[in-house]
């Protein structure tokens, strides 16, 4: 819905509060007419039930509201006599309702000194419970957010398990845009897997959508920056399930989307283009962080008699086989026609007069023997500084950086579907230069420009796009600019080879960015052992900053011994004074 409409729901709301209460104000001693004036009427409810004017804040916070408005209820009721469970369950399963019918029918006696200490152990649990679960919402909504790393696309800068924290202020945060959904859980409920709030991902006209509220985000005090690490929604995200292949579209809230890590390499406003895996902004080649770690893709040639062991024992972690076949069978289309039939996909690497190189995520040993095939080389995701210590080692032949040719399927603003782009020669080395769009900014549209920016127009930005032969229309009227309403951002993730990424998915518009990596309070390696699978090192350092990386754990427990000593102190300096 849009402001307006929100504006016309609120006052709605107003008046079906006014007329379900405004009896119980006259009985507390206040005027009728107080119950139906917006906002103030909440801060005389406050004073009514005995509660912190300041609960009045509480309530027009989106998913915070919807613990409180049960609360506020329940309040009332017991300001007015209604102690009851079941006058509890009544207020809480019709929604409040339930007032209407003690407003209007019943003669009940406003208690204003009643007692707001629950008088069982259950009802202080719960009382407690709901408190801790507002707070915990609060901060995890404007303040700070759990992240965990999930994927090795920032590999070796930010490694798989560990547990961030994510701060909100630093590029303002952003209000909840779903208004109905669980508190503190993201897009599934934990343990029942199924979706924490109401939207009909099915049909984009349903009224459950219609409960969605602007994009809004209060002032940071700082600006997304070339290089910055940045958590934010996936936008082309239209998966029930990450990891799974989808049997349909599914539709999903901006706040709602997976939540990704990249680092932004391209702002908005910049000119962006890839040269040989290298990021150049401006014409410039971006320089990265002392603390950032890219991983490129490179050929490893080891001698005879090493083998993949090898490669482990040098933490290598993500590496794959480049077989080998000889240039007569790979040239036979009777053998690619098997490969095709056996569903393995097959990448060329390259070749030489003797023999083919390949890539195939599934070859079985029946077909490796079948076809006659070698293991070439490895191809290694690895740092700089890897492939250097790789080069001096005995026992390797040769370490080269690859570079990828030629037209690769999928890439930006291709979408995958077997078949490489005929419009760009582009890959996920070689790509560019394009342009980053710029709230305000305008551009000219036509054939060539608009596969750009043909979602930002439709989807990120909510126009009604068509095209009829050369003509483009934007709202039923033909366009040739268009200017656009938000920034957008470039997103890449460090480990270059293995990152679903811009590359791939385009633009990040400003609406969908979350926060910003600051803290790792823990990282857990999930291939070690004992003690080993804490990451001692990584455990309290700070994601950004200059240098590399300090651990804050032994200062933090030798705070945790000296606050633990003097609490013993001071308890035994007390008991002895009585």
């Amino acid at each position: 819905m849009s402001l307006f409409h929100w504006f016309i729901f609120f006052l709605l709301v107003q008046i079906i509060h006014g007329l379900g209460t405004w009896k119980l104000y006259e009985k507390a001693g206040r005027k009728s007419w107080e119950a139906f004036i917006p906002v103030y009427n909440s801060i005389v409810l406050m004073k009514i039930i005995n509660r912190p004017t300041w609960w009045t804040f509480l309530l027009f916070i989106p998913i915070i509201n919807l613990i409180m408005f049960p609360v506020v209820w329940v309040e009332t009721l017991r300001s007015f006599g209604k102690n009851s469970t079941a006058d509890t369950l009544l207020g809480i399963f019709t929604c409040g309702l339930y007032i209407y019918y003690i407003n209007y029918t019943q003669d009940v006696t406003y208690i204003a000194d009643r007692s707001l200490v629950a008088t069982t152990k259950t009802g202080d649990t719960i009382s407690s419970l709901l408190f801790a679960v507002v707070v915990a919402t609060l901060v995890h909504t404007y303040v700070m957010q759990p992240y965990t790393i999930p994927s090795s696309s920032l590999e070796k800068s930010l490694l798989i398990g560990d547990f961030l924290f994510v701060s909100k202020f630093h590029y303002g945060a952003r209000t909840p845009m779903t208004t109905v959904a669980a508190p503190m859980v993201h897009d599934t409920v934990p343990f029942i897997h199924t979706k924490s709030y109401l939207y009909d991902d099915n049909n984009p006209e349903s009224w459950k959508n219609k409960l969605q509220l602007p994009y809004f985000r209060f002032p940071g005090f700082e600006k997304i920056e070339n290089s910055d690490i940045v958590v934010f929604n996936w936008p082309r995200d239209t998966l029930f399930h990450m990891y799974k292949p989808a049997d349909r579209r599914y539709s999903k809230p901006v706040d709602k989307k997976t939540n990704y890590v990249k680092r932004c390499v391209g702002i908005a406003g910049d000119s962006l283009q890839i040269k040989n895996g290298d990021v150049y902004i401006n014409g410039k080649l971006l320089i990265l962080p002392e603390r950032a770690r890219p991983q490129f893709c490179y050929d490893v040639q080891l001698k005879d008699g090493a083998d993949e062991t090898f490669l482990q024992q040098n933490d290598v972690k993500e590496y794959t086989y480049v077989f080998k076949m000889e240039r007569k069978l790979w040239d036979n289309n009777i053998v690619r026609q098997f490969l095709h039939d056996e569903n393995i996909r097959v990448t060329e690497v390259s070749k030489d007069s003797t023999n083919a190189y390949f890539n195939a995520p599934a070859v079985t040993a029946d077909i490796y023997k079948k076809l006659n095939l070698g293991i070439g080389y490895y191809q290694a995701n690895l740092t700089a500084q890897k492939a250097d210590l790789l080069k001096s080692d005995p026992n390797v032949e040769s370490v080269k950086r690859f570079i990828k040719t030629g037209v690769e399927d999928g890439i930006y603003p291709d979408m995958q579907d077997g078949r490489p782009s005929t419009t760009n020669n582009w890959n996920s080395d070689n790509f560019g230069p394009i342009y980053i769009p710029k709230a305000g900014a305008t551009v000219k549209l036509d054939a060539k420009s608009l596969p750009f920016y043909k979602i930002i127009i439709s989807e990120y930005e909510k126009n009604k796009l068509k095209v009829s032969g050369n003509d483009i229309y934007i709202n039923d009227k033909i366009a040739t600019t268009y200017t656009f309403k938000q920034n957008y951002f470039w997103m890449m993730g460090d480990n270059r080879n293995n990152s679903l990424d811009a590359r791939y998915f385009g633009y990040t518009p400003e609406d969908h960015i979350v926060g910003k990596p600051v803290f790792i309070w823990m990282s857990w390696d999930s291939n070690g052992k004992g003690l080993n699978k804490i990451r001692w090192e990584r455990l309290f350092t700070t994601v950004g900053g200059d240098g590399q990386p300090q651990s804050y754990f032994k200062y933090f427990l030798g705070l945790l011994a000296l606050y633990f000593v003097g609490d013993y102190f001071w308890k035994k300096r007390k008991a002895s004074k009585v």
